[in-house]
């Protein structure tokens, strides 16, 4: 009978640990906060501000590098709802335009990710001395792999990882969330892009591709340099 009570507790105690597992979950609606970038497997660095609206589901990124004697800035426009995407350059005054592929949003755990584990930032040997978060691992369709850290409270992404054997690894780091939107504005593209034609023969960028275009544009500039 002791036996029977002590498995029957012990089953109470696993449905309930089961119940209390991390589930994947969606960031706050409106969020404005800074990211950096780490590219083409450390090679180049970025830091900015991104600016989130769940509601549209759009996205706006602006980042930074230095190069030596190059700047290099990126400002991009994620329209998930319209599969979009502009990369805006503003002293030349000119817009290019991509196909944005949607599956992964960066601002909430897909439902298909697995959780990795969950760990304290910091310490947990007494109150305000360490980060509670959630470490989720997925593909993606094309068998790319992604890791993604979020707090357990409030959903804010920490890091994001996406590791692809062409490009190698880029990882994302975010701070300094504010839940809201500083600019409305940001999520509309400048008047000059109006104009702009979808890219052909390209791939659809994602979050993660689009955030290291970077190294791209890097590339491009130091190609244009040794051509003049």
């Amino acid at each position: 009978m002791n036996s029977v009570c002590v498995l029957s507790c012990f089953s109470l105690v696993l449905v309930a640990a089961s119940g209390q597992a991390p589930k994947p979950c969606g960031a706050p609606e409106l969020l404005t906060g800074g990211v950096s970038v780490i590219t083409a497997s450390g090679l180049m660095m970025t830091s900015g501000t991104v600016a989130y609206d769940a509601l549209g589901q759009r996205l706006r990124a602006r980042h930074y590098g230095n190069f030596g004697n190059l700047t290099v800035a990126v400002d991009e426009l994620m329209l998930y709802n319209q599969e979009v995407m502009y990369e805006i350059n503003w002293s030349a005054q000119k817009c290019r335009k991509f196909p944005l592929d949607t599956y992964f949003m960066p601002m909430h755990v897909p439902e298909d990710a697995l959780l990795l584990g969950q760990t304290f930032l910091g310490s947990s040997s007494s109150w305000g001395m360490g980060l509670l978060t959630n470490t989720w691992v997925g593909q993606f369709p094309n068998n790319d792999t992604y890791l993604s850290t979020f707090t357990e409270i409030g959903c804010l992404p920490v890091t994001l990882t996406h590791y692809s054997p062409k490009t190698g690894w880029t990882t994302i780091s975010t701070y300094n969330w504010v839940i809201g939107l500083s600019n409305p504005e940001d999520f509309f593209p400048p008047p000059f892009c109006y104009e702009a034609k979808m890219e052909k023969f390209v791939k659809p960028q994602n979050f993660f591709s689009a955030m290291g275009s970077l190294a791209t544009t890097v590339q491009s500039m130091n190609n244009d340099t040794l051509t003049q």
